[in-house]
C-alpha cells in the first residue's frame, strides 16, 4: 500500500514505505526534496475537475513538471495522466458524459506518451459501473495500448464507494483480464473484500482518521498531519493485510 501524504518533506523522513503525492502539493515549487523513498505521482486530477470544471493545466506543463520531479525528486516509480473522474457529482461539473471522459482519458495518456515516452506513465481506468471499465479498457486496446503488458494500470473513481460489491465486482472483472491493478483511495475495508485482484493500492485514510484524534503535540491540533499518526497507522493496515509478519521498518 502507497502512504499518501500531503507534505513534500515527508518524501525526504520516510525511507522504507512508498508514498503516494499530488501534483497539485508539488506544483510550483521553487526547491524540491530529494526522496529517500519509492513514490508515485497523483495528477491531482479529482481537485481540478472539481474546482475548474475541466483540465486547465497544459499537457506540455504537466510534461515539463514531472520530468523536475524526476531529476530533482528522484525514485519516482509511476505517474498518473491528467485522467477524467466519472463520480456524478464531477459529471454534473464537467456538463461531460462518462463516454467522453473516458475518451479523453485515453487521448491524454497518449498524448503524454508522445511528449514524453522516458517517462513511467500508467494508464488509468475510469468509469462508473462494471461496464463502464470495460469498455475504458477496450477504448485503450483499439487505441493500440495493450493493458495486459502493462507494469500497473490504475482504477479511478472508486474512493468514495471502494468498500461495496460493486467495486469488487469491478476490480475482478479487470483482475479476471490479466491487468495488474493498483486502486486508487482503496482503504482497508476495500482491501478486506478483494485486495487478491490488486497488485497495489494508496490511502489518506489516516489523515481523515486523524481530524478527529487530538494531536500528539502542543503544536498539533489534531493528527490530520502527523507522521508519526500516518506511519502507526500504515503500521496497523500492513499487519491487517499480512498478519504475523514483522512491520515494514519506519
Amino acid at each position: 500500500m502507497y502512504l499518501g501524504i500531503h507534505q513534500p518533506t515527508w518524501l525526504t523522513r520516510i525511507p522504507d514505505i512508498p508514498l503516494l503525492l499530488s501534483h497539485r502539493r508539488l506544483a510550483g515549487r521553487r526547491t524540491l526534496p530529494r526522496a529517500v523513498t519509492t513514490w508515485a505521482l497523483d495528477s491531482g486530477g479529482f481537485s481540478e475537475l472539481q474546482l475548474h470544471g475541466g483540465w486547465h493545466t497544459p499537457a506540455p506543463s504537466y510534461v515539463h513538471a514531472v520530468r523536475r520531479y524526476t531529476t530533482e525528486i528522484g525514485n519516482l516509480a509511476w505517474c498518473a495522466p491528467q485522467d477524467w473522474m466519472c463520480e456524478p457529482h464531477i459529471l454534473k461539473r464537467t456538463g461531460l458524459t462518462v463516454h467522453e471522459h473516458q475518451r479523453r482519458t485515453v487521448q491524454n495518456l497518449l498524448r503524454l506518451r508522445d511528449l514524453a515516452p522516458e517517462l513511467p506513465w500508467v494508464p488509468v481506468l475510469q468509469g462508473f459501473t462494471p461496464p463502464d471499465y470495460e469498455r475504458c479498457a477496450d477504448l485503450y486496446e483499439r487505441a493500440g495500448i495493450n493493458l495486459d503488458a502493462e507494469p500497473l494500470v490504475g482504477v479511478g473513481s472508486v474512493c468514495r464507494r471502494q468498500h461495496t460489491a460493486e467495486v469488487q465486482q469491478i476490480m475482478g472483472t479487470l483482475a479476471a483480464r490479466g491487468l495488474r491493478l493498483h486502486g486508487f483511495g482503496v482503504k482497508i475495508s476495500g482491501l478486506a473484500r478483494y485486495a487478491d485482484a490488486l497488485a497495489s493500492s494508496d490511502s489518506m485514510a489516516w489523515s481523515k482518521r486523524g481530524r478527529h484524534v487530538p494531536g500528539c503535540t502542543p503544536s498539533h491540533r489534531s493528527e490530520s498531519n502527523c507522521i508519526t499518526f500516518a506511519l502507526a497507522w500504515h503500521r496497523q493496515v500492513q499487519e491487517r493485510l499480512h498478519p504475523g509478519t514483522e512491520p515494514m521498518a519506519c
